[in-house]
């Protein structure tokens, strides 16, 4: 979660907050050999570091600090399996190329006890923003635990609920949740500044430094190996795992949550919205009952599809020159999708934006939706504005997740900090570089860098490159944030032959952009991995 367009189709971290404060302690753990023996959750073992280097605030350096992890003993007994696990949560030194570290990225990770750690899989997490933390997938998808929200209804106030996970992966992979640069426990060390990791490109190669050394540090160099994005996540992922490809660690597979690959095409005046986004209107529709319940959503949905790929891409195509009667009958069409007057889609020129249909949708029910999940509704401050002034979807889940993190963290982690967590790193969002260089030449030649990143060609690079590489696109129907069709349009786009593309696997939910807030549908999703994982370990 965390993320948010902006005009200009650029994803940026929704919240303003500048951090939210852990408890001012410090990471003293005891040394020596953790106690195996009897077993118990959030058991505390035993803290490894490296050498710190010498403090360098002189020549106006930060200090370096030591990398540190804080290990606990844990059972998860809510799978099909007892998993006996290790907890890890610690730092990993990030280091410029003239091997000084500029940077400390923090992790959580769930390693399965008892097992051989190269025939065990391992799998990296990570949200998006740019500049997010991952606390929204540690604690809401795929990890040990998860905590309890009253989606698509705004979840109360403390005390929060935090239950074992039933649908996480953990039977099937080892799970590593890092926090991006400056986000989180993550910091700037040495002469590092925050242009060094606040880029598309540099973003990535901070990424490939973290998985690297972590592979090496805890022998994983020989596990099948997987990259988990959500939002600005997954176009990370595809730029990552073919720089990781290019120096050489193949990857087996790559889940995509909720996507956005090509930022270049969502530029106004490309009408790629307007065109993408009308099969989620029409789902979201659908859910309020505000267009004929003939069929079911999924035939409706893919009624959507087709009109919009044709009929209505032809008539915004032509722009001012449509003629009045076409015009006037796409604007029938389009009402019939959205629920939306007639009038109303006359008046936008037949492009609604997503923060319109928020509006406008319920608006006789004086309600507005929510961006990242359309399922959730509230009361604006007035009935006649144009925007929405807040995300439902936002707020309703906000505390819960913070306050069940920190929580968690201190009381079973064992793991605390001094310094604040940042939820959005300072800094990040106002000094983003969004220039890329993607990988491979592509489309005939190279072309240099994107001046807004198109990671399709990265992914389909990776592919081409190591044709045994699967991909996962999971998708939530009522997404106003990454809409579903808009990834499908991108994915199709890669170029592969009919073998390669093959590999490429959907997933579709009853959902938003954070598919696990509904239950439900993280039952789905999580039944859809649970078969997929195994098809890319062989």
């Amino acid at each position: 979660m965390a993320e948010s367009f902006v005009k200009g189709g650029k994803l940026r971290a929704a919240r303003q907050w500048t951090a939210v404060s852990v408890l001012a302690l410090t990471v003293t753990m005891a040394l020596g050999q953790e106690a195996r023996t009897p077993r118990k959750p959030g058991e505390p073992g035993a803290e490894s570091t490296a050498a710190s280097e010498p403090d360098a605030k002189k020549d106006g350096a930060l200090p370096v600090p030591a990398e540190t992890k804080v290990e606990t003993k844990h059972d998860w007994t809510a799978g099909a399996r007892a998993v006996h696990y290790t907890a890890t949560a610690g730092t990993l030194q990030i280091k410029d190329d003239e091997d000084k570290v500029i940077g400390v990225m923090f992790y959580v990770a769930y390693t399965e006890d008892g097992v051989a750690a190269g025939s065990r899989p391992v799998t990296f997490l990570y949200n998006g923003g740019p500049g997010s933390a991952s606390l929204w997938l540690h604690m809401g998808s795929v990890g040990p635990v998860r905590v309890v929200t009253e989606s698509p209804k705004a979840t109360g106030p403390a005390p929060f609920g935090v239950v074992p996970n039933q649908y996480s992966l953990l039977d099937k992979t080892d799970l590593v949740f890092i926090d991006a640069p400056l986000t989180g426990f993550s910091r700037l060390a040495g002469k590092g500044t925050v242009k060094d990791f606040a880029g598309v490109d540099p973003d990535v190669k901070a990424f490939e430094k973290f998985i690297t050394r972590y592979i090496t540090v805890n022998n994983r160099w020989n596990s099948p190996k997987f990259l988990f994005g959500e939002s600005y996540g997954t176009p990370r992922s595809a730029a990552l795992v073919a720089a990781l490809n290019n120096d050489g660690i193949q990857f087996n597979g790559v889940v995509l949550l909720s996507s956005i690959l090509n930022y270049a095409m969502r530029d106004p005046g490309y009408d790629t919205d307007a065109k993408t986004y009308l099969p989620s209107y029409a789902a979201i529709a659908w859910y309020y009952k505000k267009v004929p319940q003939t069929g079911t959503m999924k035939e409706f949905v893919q009624k959507a599809r087709e009109f919009s790929r044709g009929p209505y891409a032809a008539a915004l195509e032509q722009g001012d020159r449509l003629p009045a009667a076409e015009f006037d009958a796409i604007a029938q069409q389009v009402s019939a999708f959205t629920g939306l007057s007639v009038q109303y889609v006359k008046d936008a020129k037949l492009r609604v934006s997503a923060t319109r249909f928020r509006k406008e949708l319920l608006r006789g029910d004086d309600q507005i939706l929510g961006r990242y999940d359309a399922r959730f509704e509230a009361f604006d401050v007035d009935a006649a504005g144009e925007n929405p002034g807040f995300d439902p979807s936002d707020t309703g889940i906000s505390g819960v997740f913070v306050g069940a993190f920190h929580n968690y963290l201190q009381n079973e982690l064992k793991y605390t900090d001094s310094g604040p967590y940042y939820l959005s790193g300072p800094g990040i969002n106002e000094n983003w570089d969004w220039k890329h260089r993607a990988s491979g030449a592509g489309f005939g030649g190279g072309r240099g860098a994107q001046l807004q990143p198109d990671t399709v060609i990265d992914l389909a690079d990776a592919m081409r490159k190591n044709p045994k590489l699967k991909v996962f696109s999971a998708n939530g129907w009522f997404d106003l944030a990454t809409p579903f069709f808009g990834t499908e349009h991108d994915i199709a786009q890669m170029m592969l032959p009919p073998a390669i593309a093959g590999n490429v696997s959907f997933g579709y939910y009853p959902a938003g952009h954070m598919v696990y807030l509904n239950v439900d549908a993280l039952k789905e999703m999580h039944a859809d991995l649970e078969g997929w994982y195994p098809t890319a370990v062989k």
